[in-house]
């Protein structure tokens, strides 16, 4: 029977660059980094679970507080219109956006209700020394959620409505708004009181490998989803293993990797076009229509003298979409061509990728909040236009691009993984 090796005393293969390497028993580090590439490897925080717990509870009263009051109150020429934090996906169903309404409430109230009752679920008998059953597949439901979950995007999308908003009409923050920055901060904190391989270690031990030969050490295959190191048979296939620990599906590389990030990126880079040319919404006073296209979203607030929040708008909603795009294709045409420099550096262009494009959802979210406030009648409306659904599309599939990508194939097609 083999004796469960502890978080810092195992073999482990990074997840970016796939190098094996064995972390030192010794070493008194709460975060682990790849030697190669810089990535980390898994962190160390003791004691964390029992606060995990307390805020992923804390968090679940929180969102029901955030869901039953309103959210923000609209006042201008005697006229009231209040909403709550659903109101904006109702109201782009009724515009007749029910993709996009789906959309919002999967991200801001549905998907991040799933990460607490996760993390209330298993983080919670774990701090007390026990699992629930199917706990292994109830938290590899967690680290699916986790990039969709955009609760703090839409806070930056409220911040943006704010400021236009003010030069309209008199604005009140609800008690809705005020328990939502609370919730926010309530997962933040949770999620930074655990790493994720610790909570796999703890649901099931790995168990201690000596470090194998130069011939053996690409029969072990490391979970994308648990990192657990999996012996195979180097004679058999690897399509259609699954992971002792976490039922996830066992591949040496993700399938097509290539071929469906570029089939994802030409899609994102066809909506692009219209995403930025079609108004994103039309804003009408007194009869009157104004399209905004998203460049004229960050015209406005320069001209409003907002140059802070309208450099975050610039940035997320204009800069981050391009560069991700151009860089997504950078990676995926240095590894068709075998590019062998530049690794390490490439490596951290895709986890830069990784970590930032969802931020670009925040326009759709200040057209969500926008639509549902300013519904005044003859006085002012908005209304959504077809190019927040062509923006949304090229968020979505760039992020979708950007976890196909497996950016072990960096390294691969440089031949750094053939001499382990």
């Amino acid at each position: 029977m083999t004796q469960p090796a502890t978080l810092d005393d195992r073999l482990v293969r990074c997840h970016a660059c796939d190098l094996l390497q064995r972390v030192a028993s010794e070493s008194s580090a709460t975060q682990f980094i790849c030697v190669r590439c810089d990535s980390e490897l898994f962190g160390r925080r003791p004691g964390g679970f029992e606060s995990a717990f307390v805020l992923y509870a804390t968090a679940f009263i929180l969102l029901g507080l955030a869901n039953l009051f309103p959210f923000m109150t609209l006042k201008v020429q005697g006229q009231t219109q209040s909403s709550h934090l659903v109101s904006g996906a109702i109201a782009l169903y009724h515009d007749g956006m029910p993709e996009l309404a789906v959309a919002v409430v999967l991200f801001v109230i549905l998907i991040p209700l799933g990460k607490i009752l996760v993390g209330l679920f298993v983080i919670g008998p774990l701090a007390y020394g026990r699992a629930l059953p199917n706990a292994h597949a109830i938290y590899r439901l967690y680290e699916r959620l986790h990039p969709w979950a955009m609760m703090e995007i839409f806070l930056l999308g409220v911040l943006v409505s704010y400021t236009k908003l003010i030069a309209l009409a008199s604005v009140e923050i609800g008690p809705s708004l005020i328990c939502f920055v609370a919730l926010i901060l309530a997962v933040i904190a949770a999620d930074a009181a655990i790493d994720t391989q610790d909570v796999w270690e703890r649901l099931s031990p790995a168990p201690r490998i000596n470090l194998p030969g130069p011939a053996d050490r690409q029969n072990l295959i490391a979970c994308h989803t648990c990192q657990l190191l999996c012996p195979t048979n180097p004679e058999g296939t690897h399509d259609k293993l699954e992971c002792p620990r976490c039922g996830s599906a066992l591949h040496h590389r993700r399938p097509d990797s290539l071929s469906r990030t570029a089939a994802l990126l030409m899609a994102a880079a066809i909506l692009y076009v219209p995403a930025n040319i079609f108004p994103v919404m039309t804003f009408s006073a007194l009869g009157q229509g104004e399209p905004s296209t998203i460049i004229g979203g960050v015209r406005e607030l320069i001209e409003a003298n907002m140059w802070p929040l309208a450099l975050i708008v610039f940035v997320a909603s204009i800069l981050v979409p391009v560069l991700k795009l151009i860089s997504m294709a950078f990676l995926l045409i240095t590894v068709k061509l075998g590019t062998r420099t530049r690794l390490r550096e490439r490596t951290l262009i895709y986890r830069i990728n990784e970590a930032v494009g969802r931020w670009s959802m925040v326009d759709v979210f200040v057209v969500s909040i926008l639509v549902a406030l300013v519904q005044l009648g003859s006085i002012a409306g908005i209304t959504p236009g077809i190019g927040i659904v062509a923006f949304a599309s090229v968020v979505m599939l760039t992020m979708c691009a950007a976890m196909s990508f497996d950016p072990r194939l960096i390294w691969d097609s440089a031949g750094a993984n053939h001499e382990q």
